[in-house]
């Protein structure tokens, strides 16, 4: 049966579909549900900073000021992380299911995994995001340019956790989508692109004033977890599945009626 399981096999549409959206509402669920915990998590905001200045990387607050003072780029940045988050994680998996089925059950599995170990941290290190702490001169980039770009700012704050900034999905889902377009795309524009993605994400999340650095460094963290988990399971990484899923072959006529 174990071996049975481990075979690389193409899920149905319609049963993937339901997966993938009760997975992100459980998520989302169970995310906003984690205390907010203001005060512990202006105190993990203090110390982590503290931290990178005592190793000389605190650099988030000199960048999100300087990038704020571009209008058309921090705009930009701000739609950035609110929109790509979603639609190229979208796009990676369907682009998966379509041209590499056999790979397709393995990969999400991984994206599936780093979401849910991210809970995780959420709960046991709950940390404010530069922008909301208090005494320092970071810049909530949505709310001084009135623009849409974060469900953690304006009118829509009260719709998510403000203090799970620790890891960031944005690094974790951003990099699973570079490295699986890198790993299995041919163009080579394609792999400068996926190569380039999780880049230009992390230079958005520190310029909007969403994370710092090492919340980077926990996202990458909790892929590597979910790389470690599936690559044990089916005895490979998942980009070196077989791409198409092995159909046994039909019985000839004859072989039936006899």
């Amino acid at each position: 049966m174990w071996q049975r399981l481990r075979q690389p096999r193409r899920p149905r549409i319609w049963i993937e579909l339901a997966l993938i959206g009760v997975s992100y509402w459980l998520y989302s669920l169970v995310r906003n549900a984690v205390p907010e915990q203001k005060a512990e998590a202006m105190r993990n905001a203090d110390w982590i900073w503290r931290a990178e200045h005592a190793i000389g990387l605190g650099f988030e607050e000199a960048f999100n000021r300087a990038v704020n003072s571009v209008t058309w780029l921090i705009v930009g940045m701000n739609y950035y992380y609110a929109t790509l988050h979603f639609i190229v994680t979208i796009g990676v998996l369907v682009w998966l299911y379509r041209r590499h089925p056999g790979r397709y059950a393995a990969t999400r599995t991984v994206l599936f995994l780093t979401t849910g170990v991210a809970l995780v941290g959420f709960y046991l290190f709950p940390l404010a995001p530069p922008r909301l702490m208090e005494g320092q001169n970071f810049i909530d980039t949505v709310l001084v340019h009135h623009t849409w770009g974060s469900m953690a700012s304006g009118d829509l704050k009260h719709m998510t956790n403000q203090y799970a900034a620790m890891p960031s999905m944005h690094i974790g889902w951003s990099l699973w989508c570079g490295l699986t377009i890198f790993a299995l795309a041919k163009a080579p524009w394609a792999k400068i692109l996926g190569a380039l993605y999780p880049v230009a994400t992390l230079v958005v999340i520190i310029a909007t004033a969403n994370h710092f650095w090492m919340d980077a460094v926990g996202g990458i963290l909790c892929l590597m977890f979910g790389f470690a988990v599936v690559s044990a399971w089916y005895g490979s990484l998942p980009f070196n599945l077989p791409r198409l899923v092995q159909t046994p072959p039909r019985p000839l006529l004859g072989a039936l009626r006899t």
